[in-house]
């Protein structure tokens, strides 16, 4: 008997005969470049300037920019990694909780056409519509003046938290909304509660989902500058001992606009920029690699070999195509320090899903 896969497909349409339709519609075809041509474009400018950056950045890499202490000569970058770090941390450990919980509330526990739940949700649309800038006067009066926080991580990551919360809400509700309402049905007949439904069946279901939208929110706090002007302040040291959540500090794309508006350190803004780059892209690429192998697999340990063979291969191509550059342009040292830089990166970034995991109960 022949197999399936040996085949041939009956209704596979050639090139050709694509192009004889587009032909004999001309509207189609008309749309069909434009299509195209907004794709090219896209990709094109996202490749520009990833290019840009690499080719400005990268020849200014070297070791004094990873010193412990920031100092004039240096502008070192690793206090603001550390910062970056830490106000990361702090906001998701104050918005994540909150915006899951209460997505868990909206979707299973309040009734349906509930003025509340409607309310909620027009204002969680209407605070992801406000600009960082509001963000950032509201917590310069708020956690800074009227609480007497001053400049200071808590204040930042109180302000951030806000701003990725609507973020973490949206998203956890859609990834709850996905699973099917099959599951808890079968959940109630074998005699389960809801609160046992939710927690064994519903939130296993919608780990991947969940975690994108964290990853999302990481993003968009590494990126952050205009809020954590007014709430954490501008100044390069790491905070440390007993008042370190009240200690000033800033992140790395504060660092980098720091850099770049004083025009005195401009090659080192570009070097800056490049870490940061590399760290925006490594954790735009986890939820795509979560999404072709699936974090509800039954073994997260294979999910974690996986996920690291998968950022480490990321993390190699990165290395080698910097290092060519470097080579050809001879400095090869600036290579090694992005690539190291971006290693670390990429395998925090690819282990906290897998982690994440054990602590869920499958």
């Amino acid at each position: 008997m022949q197999n399936a896969k040996s085949l041939p497909a009956i209704n596979r349409v050639g090139f050709r005969q694509r192009i004889r339709a587009y032909l004999r519609q001309p509207l189609s075809l008309a749309l069909f470049l434009l299509v195209v041509l907004a794709a090219a474009l896209t990709a094109g400018t996202l490749l520009f300037i990833i290019l840009h950056i690499l080719v400005k950045g990268i020849p200014y890499i070297t070791p004094s920019l990873f010193e412990m202490e920031y100092n004039s000569v240096n502008v070192s970058l690793f206090p603001a990694i550390v910062t970056t770090v830490m106000m990361t941390l702090l906001s998701l450990l104050i918005a994540a909780p909150l915006g899951i919980f209460t997505a868990i509330y909206l979707v299973e526990y309040a009734r349906r056409g509930n003025r509340l739940v409607g309310l909620v949700r027009i204002t969680s649309e209407t605070l992801s519509g406000i600009p960082s800038i509001v963000y950032g006067l509201f917590g310069m009066l708020f956690f800074v003046t009227a609480l007497h926080w001053s400049f200071s991580l808590i204040s930042g990551a109180c302000t951030l938290a806000i701003m990725i919360l609507p973020l973490i809400m949206r998203t956890t509700e859609e990834a709850l909304k996905s699973v099917p309402d099959s599951f808890r049905e079968a959940s109630f007949g074998l005699g389960a509660g809801r609160l046992r439904t939710v927690f064994k069946i519903v939130l296993p279901s919608a780990v991947p989902g969940i975690l994108a939208g964290v990853i999302l929110a990481i993003g968009r706090i590494v990126g952050e500058t205009a809020a954590l002007i007014y709430t954490a302040g501008t100044v390069a040291q790491i905070p440390s001992g007993r008042d370190a959540l009240f200690m000033s500090g800033r992140t790395l794309a504060i660092h980098m606009y720091v850099l770049s508006s004083e025009a005195l350190h401009t090659n080192e803004a570009y070097a800056t920029a490049v870490v940061l780059l590399v760290t925006v892209l490594e954790l735009a690429c986890v939820p795509v690699l979560g999404r072709v192998h699936g974090y509800t697999e039954a073994f997260p340990t294979g999910q974690l070999v996986y996920l690291f063979i998968c950022t480490l291969a990321v993390d190699t191509m990165l290395f080698f195509g910097e290092f060519l550059l470097m080579l050809w342009m001879g400095n090869p040292l600036p290579a090694l320090c992005v690539g190291i830089v971006g290693a670390l990166v990429g395998l925090f970034s690819a282990f906290m899903p897998p982690l994440a995991s054990y602590f869920v109960p499958f």
